[in-house]
């Protein structure tokens, strides 16, 4: 995608200072999901990543990795498998904790939301510490998953969490 468009993208996130407690300062994706240009060009990015390889399934984390993974399932023809907040899947699950840079959670997966072997791409909205990511690569690999490559529409470098997912390859769109 061509520079003028990585610009454009860039321009339409919102910061939202001390959000969601102080000292954060929160990256807002919701001027790129108004806008259907910028949508299209976000989900774009993801697809050209992805088109190339030999993907089974899309696994997204709660909740704005599902908002851009089941796109490029859709847009793929392959499976989406949401992976959620602890409590909120109906089914047998496995669990894994996580920190964010504002505090601890746990989330789950379906134990059979992957077949052993199936090659998978992780789809998340921002790469931050990296702790989410990290447990949703751990989750994928517990129930069977291959994990090929996470992709991210944001990353905040300065907080270095690709460095939680390595070895697994690491691709981010726009940086801060």
């Amino acid at each position: 995608m061509d520079s003028d468009k990585i610009d454009k993208l860039r321009a339409g996130v919102r910061d939202v200072p001390d959000f969601p407690k102080k000292g954060i300062m929160f990256k807002d994706i919701t001027p790129i999901l108004q806008d259907a240009t910028l949508f299209r060009q976000s989900i774009d990015l993801f697809l050209e990543h992805c088109r190339d390889k030999k993907i089974d399934k899309i696994v997204g984390i709660d909740a704005r990795g599902f908002l851009f993974g089941s796109t490029v399932a859709y847009e793929l023809g392959v499976g989406f498998v949401p992976i959620r907040k602890r409590g909120k899947l109906p089914y047998k699950t496995e669990t894994a904790k996580y920190s964010l840079e504002y505090g601890e959670a746990e989330m789950e997966m379906h134990i059979d939301a992957l077949n052993a072997g199936e090659r998978i791409v992780l789809v998340d909205d921002l790469l931050a510490t990296g702790g989410t990511s990290a447990s949703a690569a751990a989750l994928i690999k517990k129930v069977g998953g291959e994990l090929l490559e996470a992709q991210f529409l944001i990353e905040l470098e300065f907080l270095h969490g690709r460095e939680r997912l390595a070895p697994i390859p690491v691709v981010s769109f726009l940086k801060f």
